[in-house]
């Protein structure tokens, strides 16, 4: 195992943009959603940096980039509320037909299970969509627990899901580890006295996930699996 998991206990994962590359779902329900309502819709590219903050921010997102490209219109309650429930529907009903795992995850997820690691995932996403993704990529099995985005009354880059994850488990913060590819991973593994490592191929709002000062910067989840050190 890589030597940043010395003497931790828990690992915990973020999931859109860390396991999974979930954007081509969301961007066919988000593009469905907004059609529904008359609007513009959006590429697949454009997707990619809205997500990261929920479901909720998401639609929000695309629904202010869809008024400002056909109407001087601006967003209001009503028509969020309309929208957001659309993509909830059109979502559910294929939360993983074109969603994909990122190359090494499931045989990292079995080697960190099978040497004794507890494993959490914490995601941003409705709950409702985290057990269905998992069945359909054969991962369930591995989590002794995952939290969604709704799962409690704040979300990352809260602590709080971090917090309630090593307290549920009976892990100490100094043993837990959270792996992302966000600012708001990183963000709330620091606050919650995590260690944190950090994957660069997902989604951080074009940003470069250096830039938020990971305690480790791994180019994939096979790297969990060597014996490399910090340089």
């Amino acid at each position: 195992m890589h030597s940043l998991l010395t003497g931790k206990t828990l690992i915990a994962f973020d999931l859109d943009g860390t396991l999974i590359d979930s954007v081509p779902d969301l961007t066919a329900a988000v593009g469905q959603a907004l059609a529904a309502q008359g609007l513009a819709v959006p590429t697949e590219s454009e997707v990619r940096h809205w997500v990261g903050n929920g479901a909720p921010v998401l639609v929000e997102r695309a629904l202010s980039w869809a008024l400002a490209q056909t109407s001087s219109q601006t967003p209001d309650e009503a028509l969020n509320a309309r929208t957001y429930a659309d993509f909830l529907r059109f979502y559910a009903a294929e939360p993983s037909a074109r969603t994909r795992l990122y190359p090494g995850v499931k045989p990292a997820l079995e080697a960190l299970h099978g040497a004794g690691f507890s494993l959490a995932l914490i995601t941003n996403k409705p709950a409702r969509f985290i057990d269905p993704i998992l069945e359909s990529f054969g991962l369930n099995a591995f989590f002794s627990l995952c939290l969604g985005g709704d799962s409690l009354a704040q979300k990352k880059p809260d602590p709080l899901p971090l917090n309630h994850v090593a307290k549920t488990l009976g892990v100490e913060a100094h043993a837990c580890v959270m792996v992302g590819d966000s600012r708001h991973d990183m963000a709330a593994g620091k606050a919650a006295g995590f260690t944190t490592v950090a994957l660069p191929y997902g989604y951080n709002h074009g940003e470069p996930i250096a830039a938020s000062h990971p305690d480790w910067l791994l180019d994939s989840l096979s790297q969990l699996l060597t014996t490399e050190t910090q340089d």
